[in-house]
């Protein structure tokens, strides 16, 4: 059994890792001549006109907080709205905060976790991953103590289902493709939370175990639980579906030119490399084109029309 789990998670990390990069390429490849930023605020222009440095950066250092405000708490979806016509008729935006509260609970209580099973992996464990373990179970709340990022996970997935299920539009858009990472997502946290609780697994021999994995050399692991492997291999699954499915977004976010392009069109003009040649005149040469059409009008003799 535990050949066959090592096989799986050799083969998911491969699959993960290859199609991370063939993904990345891509969006490297993909040529950008223009800058197309997605701006919800004032661009920089006149010198007695307020600029956004955040909203609409047109420097590297502007560029890299508005990435950073994007990554860490999800500023574009704190912006949800939802238009709904009322009597009148009156066309109305509400603003709609659960949705970001729940993605912002899941992501950073996902990274808690990950960040929690370094410990499965190398020896000896650094002091702040051990720092990060004590704040997430500062609760003590029950023998073995509950983890925080784990209620959070729990509670988040669960809105993500029920908001996908309870919007009759959003349900119509909602691909099968959705559906599968959410299942997985839950399957990966339930058992992990039926490990930690209910089901205690040896955790030496897990330990040495996963740190086999990591050096090519697995500890043979005997007599698993069926949580413990359906576990692995959800997480296995999870890895492997993970580079052709929407969660690439938290890669394809860096990649994305509508986020990490200054908005510098006013301050330097760009052109498509690709465009066939074409002669153009700049506007210097049209007003010199008039003025001297103005000046030989001038010079010469006024004509009379004969009756």
């Amino acid at each position: 059994m535990s050949l066959i789990l090592s096989a799986a998670a050799w083969l998911a990390l491969l699959i993960f890792l290859a199609g991370l990069v063939w993904r990345a390429w891509r969006w490297a490849a993909t040529p950008v001549p223009f800058r197309i930023p997605t701006t919800a605020g004032q661009q920089r222009s006149l010198s007695w006109i307020r600029a956004a440095r955040l909203e609409c950066p047109w420097t590297a250092a502007g560029v890299a907080g508005r990435m950073a405000l994007e990554v860490l708490l999800f500023r574009s979806l704190f912006r949800d709205t939802r238009s709904r016509l009322e009597a009148g008729p009156r066309l109305t935006l509400i603003e709609r905060k659960a949705l970001w509260l729940a993605a912002l609970a899941f992501h950073w209580s996902l990274l808690v976790i990950v960040v929690r099973h370094l410990r499965l992996l190398v020896n000896p464990v650094p002091g702040w991953v051990t720092a990060i373990a004590s704040v997430d179970g500062f609760l003590q709340a029950g023998v073995p103590s509950w983890y925080l990022s784990d209620v959070v996970v729990g509670v988040a997935l669960g809105y993500l289902l029920f908001r996908r299920l309870r919007d009759p539009l959003l349900r119509y858009l909602t691909q099968p493709a959705d559906y599968v990472a959410l299942a997985l997502l839950l399957t990966v946290a339930g058992t992990g939370m039926v490990l930690r609780y209910v089901v205690r697994p040896d955790l030496v021999a897990v330990k040495a175990f996963a740190a086999g994995l990591a050096v090519l050399r697995p500890a043979p692991l005997d007599a698993p639980s069926a949580w413990f492997v359906v576990h692995l291999l959800s997480v296995c699954a999870l890895a492997a579906f993970f580079p052709f499915s929407k969660l690439v977004h938290a890669a394809g976010v860096f990649f994305s030119p509508t986020r990490n392009l200054a908005n510098d069109t006013r301050a330097r003009r760009h052109i498509n490399p690709w465009n066939a040649p074409v002669k153009t005149r700049a506007y210097e040469d049209w007003e010199q084109e008039l003025v001297t059409s103005r000046k030989s009008q001038v010079k010469s003799p006024s004509l009379k029309s004969e009756v």
